[in-house]
């Protein structure tokens, strides 16, 4: 009697699947500032990667968001519509015999960027037992993909058609992956060693992977049925740092982009053009998003050179903004956009005085939000706001003009996060 009724509730449970209540919030869980992202009933808050049409391929059943496995490489994937910065975020997931997905963070969605995988770090789901391939340590469940494996002692994983908990934490660069209830990946964002691992890995040809300080969740349908639910986040604490980002000996934390000279003499970064007179960048290896940032710069021949700020480069195509730096009469200080618009902010007549041209300047440039304030030997030279601007993340970029005979120099770079 007992073994029959012991039989009878198991298989009550399981043909419940997911119609028991799920994607709630518990009274705990409010008072700690938790959020649902997924609603249990549509695709609300959620499109298609750079499409904000109709999403189509995925479907609502039983209390769960489900991949028809109708995706692939590229392709089938979804992202919410809000961006999300530090957090940490939590869901429950099952996947088909032989598939394969997984969940992403920061992704930036723009047409240049084909795939969310070429921005957002993803935290790998896949079949470990039954795959048709043969995995890396860096494909298997848990792993940050491509990048920081899932420790094999500690992970517990159910097989397929079985429900897992995975948890994201994204604590300012502190990151770790956890699987039913335990941890199995830790590791710094940003770091020498993170970047050794992005450049001589599966993201070398990938150069913005990683790099953003926000943006969207992303949910994979990469050509398998996966189905979620209770998807939850809480947003943690921004703790804003203070960067030295020249350390007056050589050019580390940096990358050069194009032909042109840069170097380091006397604690100055120099810049100069080469024989080819083309334009040349010398960029932060990361993004800085809102910042207070101060330096020195030195014409030493024709000065037609800029800092840009929250700027992607494609070789020596930049896409953002510039603080000019230019010779005299030429506007150091006012802000312009590197394509399309042009100046957004040149400086008033009467200012053009200011630059100490053959001499030691101090700029400043504090960029929050939308606003950027930028004042030239303690005179404040701009003050704009930009919605465009506000919506954009990148690196910090010095320039070498084209078609000139340029020597920079560059020292006390020193930032502020805001």
């Amino acid at each position: 009697m007992k073994t029959t009724v012991f039989l009878f509730f198991l298989t009550v449970s399981l043909m419940a699947g997911c119609t028991q209540p799920q994607n709630r919030l518990t009274e705990e869980e409010h008072r700690d500032g938790w959020q649902l992202l997924f609603d249990g009933s549509s695709t609300n808050g959620w499109h298609m990667f750079n499409d904000s049409g109709e999403v189509t391929g995925w479907t609502v059943e039983d209390q769960c968001l489900v991949a028809l496995g109708k995706g692939g490489d590229i392709g089938g994937d979804i992202v919410s519509e809000r961006q999300f910065q530090n957090f940490e975020l939590k869901w429950d997931w099952k996947i088909e015999a032989q598939g394969n997905s997984g969940v992403m963070y920061h992704v930036i969605e723009d047409k240049k960027f084909g795939a969310p995988y070429l921005t957002g770090p993803e935290y790998q789901m896949i079949d470990d037992f039954e795959f048709p391939q043969e995995l890396a340590d860096w494909q298997l469940t848990g792993a940050d993909y491509a990048m920081h494996i899932a420790d094999p002692e500690k992970k517990i994983i159910k097989k397929a058609g079985e429900w897992n908990t995975s948890r994201i934490v994204f604590d300012n660069g502190n990151v770790a992956h956890w699987l039913n209830g335990v941890k199995i990946v830790e590791f710094e964002a940003w770091t020498d060693k993170w970047f050794e691992l992005k450049n001589s890995g599966k993201w070398e040809n990938a150069p913005e992977y990683g790099l953003a300080q926000k943006g969207k969740f992303c949910l994979q349908d990469h050509g398998s049925k996966t189905w979620f639910r209770n998807i939850k986040v809480k947003e943690l604490p921004d703790k804003p740092k203070s960067f030295g980002l020249f350390n007056g000996e050589n050019l580390h934390g940096w990358t050069e982009f194009g032909n042109e000279k840069w170097y380091v003499e006397e604690g100055a970064i120099i810049g100069e053009n080469g024989p080819e007179k083309e334009y040349g960048y010398l960029a932060t290896r990361r993004y800085f998003d809102d910042f207070d940032l101060t330096f020195e710069f030195k014409q030493v021949k024709d000065g037609n050179s800029g800092l840009f700020f929250r700027s992607v480069l494609e070789g020596t195509k930049i896409t953002g903004w510039q603080v000019e730096i230019a010779p005299p009469g030429k506007d150091s200080g006012g802000v312009y956009e590197s394509y399309g618009r042009g100046w957004l902010i040149q400086i008033p007549e009467e200012k053009e005085d200011l630059l100490n041209y053959g001499e030691w300047n101090n700029l400043r440039i504090r960029l929050e939000g939308s606003r950027v304030t930028t004042w030239l030997n303690g005179e404040q030279m701009a003050d704009l706001e930009d919605e465009k601007i506000g919506r954009a993340q990148g690196r910090i970029a010095l320039q070498i003009h084209s078609d000139s005979n340029v020597k920079i120099m560059f020292r006390d770079l020193k930032l502020q996060e805001l």
